[in-house]
């Protein structure tokens, strides 16, 4: 059972997300909050595994409501519901710590799907997608500023990990990582696996920004 508080501040969308919700057995909507200041305040209180944050509310937005329930270091991972037009807010909420997002006008299923893959410490995007999304990101991306390898995290990455890492920042999925490398996806996954952990990353979204900060992954036409 994966617990769930929606966070919006349009009644009819939170009655929505809930009829969907209540409508399978793997879900259960343990609260609602209209601002971001009551997620913050009731991620606390009920620890849900998935916070459903929209981006846009009155008062404290969703992106610092993401920021504060990340930094807090609970159980409760952050799915950013937006839409394309506000490529800008969606980047800044999963550097402030969400695991991913999905449009608004997604399909039910991708819906349920993302909650399940959040919960699971997944990442909500399909790799394939990344590069796109974040080629859309371009202008909203810092400058990389000195040289990466000075970071002592990817220090201590291996040639090997290094390399995934790239792959990763590419949108590379673990089959096409696999297939460039002659390697096995479950060898791919163990070797994602332990670029993670080293960099600190909560999922590949976040490994996949860490490889845009320090300039392993650019926007191009390759």
């Amino acid at each position: 059972m994966t617990t769930v508080l929606i966070v919006d501040d349009q009644p009819l969308q939170r009655y929505g997300f809930h009829l969907l919700l209540d409508s399978v057995p793997e879900t259960d909507v343990v609260g609602e909050a209209a601002h971001g200041a009551e997620a913050v305040r009731k991620a606390a209180e009920l620890r849900p595994d998935v916070v459903l944050m929209d981006v846009r509310m009155p008062g404290m937005d969703g992106i610092e409501a993401t920021r504060r329930i990340a930094a807090a270091g609970g159980r409760s991972r952050v799915l950013v519901l937006t839409t394309f037009d506000l490529d800008e807010y969606v980047h800044a909420a999963i550097r402030a710590g969400a695991s991913g997002f999905l449009l608004k006008d997604a399909r039910p299923e991708e819906l349920l799907a993302g909650i399940r893959a959040v919960a699971s410490g997944d990442a909500v995007i399909a790799p394939a997608l990344t590069r796109r999304l974040l080629d859309e990101f371009a202008p909203y991306i810092p400058a990389h500023r000195g040289d990466g390898a000075e970071d002592p995290r990817l220090g201590s990455l291996t040639d090997r990990e290094r390399e995934i890492l790239v792959a990763v920042g590419k949108g590379w999925t673990n089959g096409e990582i696999a297939a460039r490398f002659v390697l096995s996806e479950s060898t791919v996954k163990t070797h994602v696996g332990r670029v993670l952990a080293k960099i600190g990353a909560r999922d590949r979204i976040q490994a996949v920004i860490f490889a845009y900060d320090h300039g392993l992954a650019r926007p191009s036409t390759d």
